[in-house]
């Protein structure tokens, strides 16, 4: 089967996400003491980082080079803020030595399993973790915004800012979706 699109490139229609409101609850909360398998192998615990900035964007899937997303390319371009896993983690890869000059941390998050998710660190050549929230643990907990697709659930796409396991800024929505890191290291400088 063949792809019928380029993964590393956004469609000029993509409808735009509107704030909804559910991530303004974010900000000021403790993460809950979840370990979450990673792409390394092993657990990572965000609540239990430190001081040092994290940066944990959270994105709804990444799909195959080979494979149209369940439903089709039209279905899943539809979905206001769903497009874009693949150029907003190009993103994060090529702005990662900044971000890490800064003394930040960096992970991707979604509700991927492990094994889903490494063939897409290795195809990328990203030089951080991805976090697999597969049982929905740190989803529910923060109460995350989510959608329904395909008979999953799935994150929304958001941008959490976090220092001694509390939230501390949070971006969302996020579109376009490889600008979020440019935002991110933004919002770090003007805290540095």
């Amino acid at each position: 089967m063949t792809r019928s699109d380029d993964l590393h490139r956004l469609p000029a229609d993509l409808p735009v996400p509107t704030d909804d409101g559910a991530a303004r609850h974010l900000i000021g909360m403790t993460l809950p003491d979840i370990a979450l398998p990673s792409t390394s192998g092993k657990p990572v615990n965000l609540a239990r980082l430190g001081a040092s900035w994290t940066v944990v964007y959270c994105y709804p899937r990444t799909g195959l080079p080979g494979q149209d997303p369940p439903g089709g390319l039209g279905e899943w371009n539809a979905i206001p803020g769903a497009r874009g896993c693949t150029p907003q983690s190009c993103g994060y890869r090529d702005r990662y030595a900044a971000l890490a000059g800064l003394g930040a941390r960096v992970f991707g998050l979604s509700t991927q399993t492990s094994d889903y998710q490494r063939e897409m660190v290795q195809r990328l050549h990203l030089p951080f973790e991805v976090l697999s929230d597969h049982e929905l643990e740190l989803t529910n907990a923060l109460r995350l915004p989510t959608f329904h697709f395909g008979g999953e659930t799935m994150t929304r796409r958001c941008t959490l800012l976090i220092a001694n396991g509390r939230i501390e800024g949070c971006f969302y929505p996020v579109f376009p979706p490889d600008s979020d890191a440019e935002k991110v290291l933004d919002w770090l400088r003007a805290r540095a």
